[in-house]
C-alpha cells in the first residue's frame, strides 16, 4: 500500500524560497516537516489541489509587536491573514519583561505611547504571571497559536528593571547597572531570546511625553548587554534610531564598534525620511561597506510608505487636537458625525489650532500636501495631484475643509492616508531601491501595534501584489525576500525554504485573486479596545507545522503555532 502522509499539496507551482525558478511539484508533509517534494505517489490524510496556485514557504515577519496580544490571543491577526507563519516580536526596545510588580504600569504606558496599543486593553489582557524574561517565555509557551513566535529582550524593560526612576530620567548606567543588565541578557538568551532590541529615537514616548528610557543609553551599556547575549548563547541586536547624533556616520560608527566588540549581528530600521531625503542612502552605503568587511549589519526597510490612517474611527484625525473636537471625542461615532455636520460646530473646529492642543507627536509632520483620501481598494502610492491640498485647490475650498468633509464620508467611516516616510518624491522609489538591494531586509510591518492609526501588517501581501503584479519584480525573488532571507536574518535555520526536512510552514496562493482589502475598525481587544484590521483575498491555505491554519482567509481552528526558543530549533538533518 502506498505511503500515507499527513497532508499532500498537489500540482502547485512551487516557489521554494531560495530564489530558484518556479517548478510544478507535489509536497508531502509528515510530523510537522516536509517529507518529500516531487511526484508524490502516496495519499494524504488531507490533500489540497493547488493546480494554478503558487506554493511558497510561510512568511517570516521580523518586526512585530505582538508582545501583549500573544499573551491573551491565539490568533495573531492581522499578520496571519497575510501568509505569515513566524513573527519576531519585542522590537523597538519595548515589551513586558523583565518587570517588577511596581513597574508594570510604566511598561504599559510606554507601549501605549510608542506602539499605540490602548492601556485599558493591556491592563485587562496582561495577567503578569511573570517577572523575569524566562518566566515570560514560559507563559507564552503555554498558549497554542496559529503562528510561531520568537521574542527579543526589550531594552526599556531591562533599564527600568535595573535602574528604576534613573532609567526614566535617562541617566547614564553605572558599571554596576551594566553588569546587572548583562546578566539579564545572558539569562534571557539562555532561556531562548532571539536577541535584544533598543530604541534611540525621540519619537518613542509615552502619551505623557516621557521619552523611551533607552534613548540616551551609552555605548558601553549597549556593548555590555550584547556581550550578555553572547554569554547566553547568542542572538541579534535590533535597533531603531533617528541617526541625528550628530549625523548618520557618527552613530553608525558606534554600531560598527558594537558589532566588532561583541560579534552580535545588528538589524536597524531604515526609512526614507521626508525631511532628510538622502540620509537613508548614506546608511545603506555604510551598511554595504560594513558587510563587505564581514560585519553583519543589515538595514530593515518597509516595502511601501509607513503612513497613518486618520479617521473618526481611529485614534487620530487632523482635528483631534482642537478644543471643540475634544469636547465631542467621547461620543459614539454616529453622534460625533451628527455634531460635526452642524455648520456652527464645523466653523468652530475649522477655526481652531489642531497642533497646540494635540498629544500626538507626529502631528507636526503632517501636511495636507501629503494627505490623501483613502478608498477601497486601498492605494498606497497615490499621485501628487490626488492629495487633499491639490483636490481642495481645484475645488476652490481650503484643504482643511476638504479634509473635514472626507472624515465625514461614509457616515464617518472615511479615512485619510498620510505617508510619513518613503514617499518624499510621491513615488515608491526608495522602497524599490532597497528591495533591489541585497543587504537590505524587508520588514517594519509593526504587526500588532499602532492599532488606532496604522495598518501595515499587510506588508507581505503588498510586496507580492504591488512589486510583483504591478512592477514586475520576479516572484521567486519577492518570496525569497520574506522567507529564507528574513528567517536567516532572525537566526532561524529550520524554515523559510521548501526542502525535505524543513518545517512544514507553507502558503497556497491564488495569484490572480491575490489582493488587499480596505482596513476596517473592529472592537475585539480586551476591555472593548478597538483596532484597525486589514484582510486579503487569494490565500487559499496557510499551513503551520503541517496543519492548515487558514483556508480562504478564515481560521480553521488549528493552533499548531508555538513559542520558538533560540538555540532549541530543530535543524534539518544532514
Amino acid at each position: 500500500m502506498a505511503a500515507r502522509h499527513d497532508l499532500v499539496i498537489r500540482n502547485g507551482t512551487v516557489i521554494d524560497g531560495t530564489g530558484a525558478a518556479p517548478r510544478e511539484a507535489d509536497i508531502a508533509l509528515e510530523d510537522g516537516r516536509i517529507a518529500a517534494i516531487g511526484r508524490i505517489e502516496g495519499s494524504g490524510a488531507e490533500e489540497i489541489d493547488a493546480r494554478g496556485d503558487l506554493v511558497t514557504p510561510g512568511f517570516v515577519d521580523i518586526h512585530t509587536h505582538y508582545d501583549g496580544q500573544a499573551v491573551w490571543d491565539s490568533h495573531l491577526q492581522p499578520s496571519a491573514w497575510h501568509g505569515v507563519t513566524t513573527v519576531v516580536m519585542g522590537n523597538c526596545g519595548v515589551g513586558f519583561a523583565p518587570v517588577k510588580p511596581g513597574d508594570r504600569n510604566r511598561l504599559i504606558e510606554l507601549m501605549e505611547g510608542v506602539e499605540d496599543i490602548p492601556a485599558p486593553a493591556l491592563h485587562e489582557g496582561l495577567d503578569f504571571r511573570w517577572e523575569s524574561f524566562a518566566e515570560y517565555l514560559d507563559v507564552l509557551e503555554q498558549r497554542p497559536r496559529d503562528t510561531d513566535i520568537c521574542t527579543l529582550l526589550p531594552h526599556a524593560a531591562i533599564r527600568v528593571n535595573v535602574m528604576g526612576d534613573r532609567a526614566m530620567r535617562l541617566e547614564d548606567a553605572t558599571p554596576a547597572d551594566i553588569a546587572a543588565m548583562r546578566t539579564i541578557a545572558r539569562d534571557a538568551a539562555a532561556a531562548g531570546a532571539f536577541g535584544f532590541s533598543t530604541s534611540r529615537t525621540i519619537s518613542h514616548k509615552t502619551l505623557a511625553g516621557d521619552p523611551t528610557p533607552s534613548l540616551r543609553a551609552q555605548e558601553d551599556e549597549l556593548i555590555g548587554i550584547a556581550r550578555g547575549l553572547g554569554e547566553g548563547g547568542g542572538g541579534l541586536v535590533e535597533l531603531v534610531s533617528d541617526w541625528n547624533t550628530p549625523d548618520p556616520a557618527t552613530e553608525f560608527a558606534m554600531v560598527r564598534r558594537l558589532v566588532e566588540a561583541t560579534r552580535r549581528p545588528v538589524l536597524f530600521s531604515l526609512t526614507a525620511r521626508h525631511d532628510r531625503t538622502e540620509a537613508w542612502r548614506e546608511l545603506l552605503a555604510l551598511s554595504d561597506a560594513a558587510a563587505a568587511e564581514g560585519l553583519p549589519i543589515r538595514p530593515v526597510f518597509p516595502p511601501r510608505p509607513i503612513g497613518i490612517l486618520l479617521g473618526l474611527q481611529g485614534s487620530q484625525n487632523p482635528f483631534s487636537g482642537t478644543p471643540s473636537y475634544k469636547a465631542i471625542a467621547h461620543l459614539p461615532l454616529a453622534q460625533r458625525v451628527q455634531a460635526m455636520r452642524d455648520p456652527a460646530m464645523r466653523a468652530r473646529i475649522l477655526s481652531e489650532d489642531p497642533v497646540a492642543g494635540s498629544s500626538f507627536p507626529l502631528i507636526t509632520r503632517l501636511s495636507y500636501e501629503r494627505m490623501f483620501p483613502f478608498g477601497d481598494p486601498p492605494d498606497y502610492a497615490p499621485p501628487r495631484e490626488a492629495s487633499i491640498a491639490a483636490r481642495a485647490q481645484r475645488a476652490g475650498i481650503t484643504a482643511a475643509e476638504l479634509a473635514y468633509d472626507t472624515l465625514l464620508a461614509e457616515d464617518g467611516h472615511g479615512f485619510i492616508f498620510a505617508p510619513l516616510t518613503n514617499f518624499a518624491d510621491y513615488t515608491l522609489s526608495a522602497s524599490g531601491e532597497c528591495l533591489r538591494h541585497p543587504n537590505a531586509v524587508v520588514g517594519l510591518s509593526d504587526g500588532g501595534a499602532h492599532v488606532g492609526f496604522i495598518s501595515d501588517g499587510s506588508f507581505p501581501t503588498f510586496l507580492l501584489t504591488h512589486w510583483g503584479k504591478r512592477e514586475g519584480i520576479p516572484l521567486p525573488e519577492l518570496i525569497r525576500r520574506q522567507t529564507s532571507d528574513t528567517a536567516r536574518a532572525a537566526g532561524l535555520r529550520d524554515r523559510g525554504v521548501l526542502a525535505r526536512g524543513m518545517k512544514a510552514d507553507l502558503n497556497v496562493i491564488d495569484p490572480d485573486r491575490l489582493a488587499l482589502q480596505a482596513p476596517r475598525m473592529v472592537a475585539d481587544l480586551p476591555a472593548g479596545g478597538r483596532r484597525l484590521l486589514q484582510r486579503a483575498r487569494g490565500y487559499r491555505a496557510t499551513v503551520v507545522a503541517g496543519a492548515v491554519t487558514y483556508r480562504d482567509g478564515e481560521a480553521t481552528g488549528a493552533l499548531p503555532g508555538r513559542l520558538v526558543r533560540r538555540g532549541k530549533v530543530r535543524l534539518v538533518p544532514a
